[in-house]
């Protein structure tokens, strides 16, 4: 009886652990940051040498010595750092004894259920902001009637990005698409308005798409040690600018600016 206990108390561990280790990856956080979250659990739980190995696409633990070991698979991976946020106070409020393991399980599966993430009109309407601002910063020589287009094509671009993504599973393909429907919007502007310029427009309306925090993630896990990690969001995050610098490219080559 006292083993089948053991077995059971291990068995929740490790789904509490693997749970959150796969949020946290889903949400975008560093290796280094998934591994710490889910050994903090284990270790705050009384499990002696817990041992986790996490990449982009998988997690691994095993408990009670190596007997017990389980893996998640991860196929989905976004921005969401409230996500991160959100399980990694969770860790930390039941290593300070706020919380038990069954509140703590409660949480996480309810994290799992209800991912947060703002409203679709508030991402949207961050893309147009985002576009316009950085435009202004990336462009030394600009009109001001570029602003408004930037925050136009860049609305539009990532509305196309999100709807797109809904309805396919190849990678990449929603930022192609996206990047398509920039160009196509950008070249229709510009030659309505012949004066503004669509080097200024695409650069700021791309920015929203572009993988900053994916390349930032890649080289704090390579700074860290996790050369697997690193080297896989490396390489993800290089193919998403291919896509996107693919995208326009098209549409300027059959187009014309």
């Amino acid at each position: 009886m006292a083993d089948k206990e053991s077995v059971n108390f291990h068995q929740e561990v490790i789904d509490i652990c693997l749970t959150a280790g796969r949020l946290m990856i889903e949400g975008g956080s560093e290796m280094y940051r998934v591994e710490d979250t889910m050994m903090r659990i284990a270790r705050n739980a009384g499990v002696e040498d817990p041992r986790v190995f996490a990449t982009p696409t998988c997690v691994f633990m095993s408990l009670d010595g190596g007997k017990l070991s389980q893996m998640k698979q991860i196929r989905d991976r976004n921005i969401n750092l409230e996500l991160v946020d959100r399980v990694n106070a969770l860790s930390r409020k039941f290593a300070a004894k706020k919380i038990n393991i069954s509140e703590l399980r409660n949480r996480i599966i309810l994290t799992a259920d209800a991912t947060p993430t703002f409203p679709l009109w508030l991402q949207v309407l961050g893309a147009a902001a985002l576009s316009a601002t950085l435009m202004v910063l990336f462009m030394d020589n600009y009109d001001w009637v570029d602003f408004p287009a930037a925050a136009i094509v860049g609305a539009f671009g990532y509305l196309a990005y999100i709807y797109f993504k809904r309805f396919t599973k190849v990678r990449f393909l929603s930022e192609l698409i996206a990047a398509m429907v920039m160009g196509i919007i950008t070249v229709g502007i510009t030659h309505l308005f012949p004066n503004m310029i669509t080097d200024n427009i695409l650069i700021g309306a791309l920015m929203t798409l572009v993988p900053g925090l994916a390349l930032t993630n890649a080289l704090r896990d390579l700074f860290m040690g996790d050369l697997l990690s690193g080297i896989v969001r490396l390489f993800e995050a290089t193919l998403t600018a291919l896509a996107l610098g693919g995208g326009v490219a098209i549409i300027i080559k059959f187009l014309g600016a």
